[in-house]
């Protein structure tokens, strides 16, 4: 391969989900067909780029125009309710799989101490704020079932000691290992329903 391809395989290889080989496939499908794809790629990221962003009080994926968010400042949802998860993806996952009808809070990561990331790398003091200001009476923390993430569940329910808020977690039903992001909308949905006092 020639190396702008080599580079556009790398970086492609380094978004979730897709690995060498799919990367190589799509970088060659671009090179071959270069016309108006690779426009309309490089139009759609750089419009992406400029016109994306996250929200500034949940931390969910929005336009820079709409700000905070349309789910944080619909009435209709359930202020008291607020539930947790580990990137914007997840909040799309969930909202897809409906059944919640609370707000969001997203922690942009979980407590990785391989990964060099600690408590505080995570958005929980604006998560605290975000409970005494909203006076939350359930959180829902709706995080991937491995090791990192039961950690930052529980630093979460040693943190909110002596605060009365009710803390849940999605029913089983998430494959362990799994993020919220990959599961289907029905399992999701079930979760929710199903979720349980930690």
């Amino acid at each position: 391969m020639t190396n702008p391809l080599e580079r556009l395989v790398r970086v492609l290889a380094r978004l979730p989900g897709i690995g060498r080989r799919t990367a190589e496939r799509i970088a060659m499908r671009l090179a071959y067909r270069a016309d108006d794809l690779l426009s309309e790629l490089t139009s759609a990221m750089g419009e992406v780029k400029e016109k994306v962003g996250l929200c500034s009080l949940c931390g969910a994926v929005t336009t820079v125009d709409v700000n905070p968010c349309s789910l944080c400042v619909d009435n209709r949802r359930d202020q008291s309710v607020l539930c947790v998860v580990e990137d914007p993806g997840d909040v799309t996952a969930l909202e897809l799989a409906g059944g919640f009808t609370g707000r969001y809070h997203v922690l942009m990561g979980k407590i990785s101490p391989m990964s060099g990331k600690g408590p505080w790398d995570l958005r929980l003091k604006e998560l605290v704020e975000r409970i005494d200001r909203e006076q939350c009476r359930e959180l829902v923390l709706a995080l991937n079932t491995n090791t990192e993430s039961d950690a930052t569940v529980a630093f979460i329910r040693d943190l909110l000691k002596g605060r009365q808020v009710k803390i849940t977690r999605l029913a089983l039903g998430l494959p362990v290992g799994s993020g919220v992001s990959y599961s289907d909308p029905v399992t999701l949905e079930r979760a929710m329903r199903g979720r349980q006092a930690v």
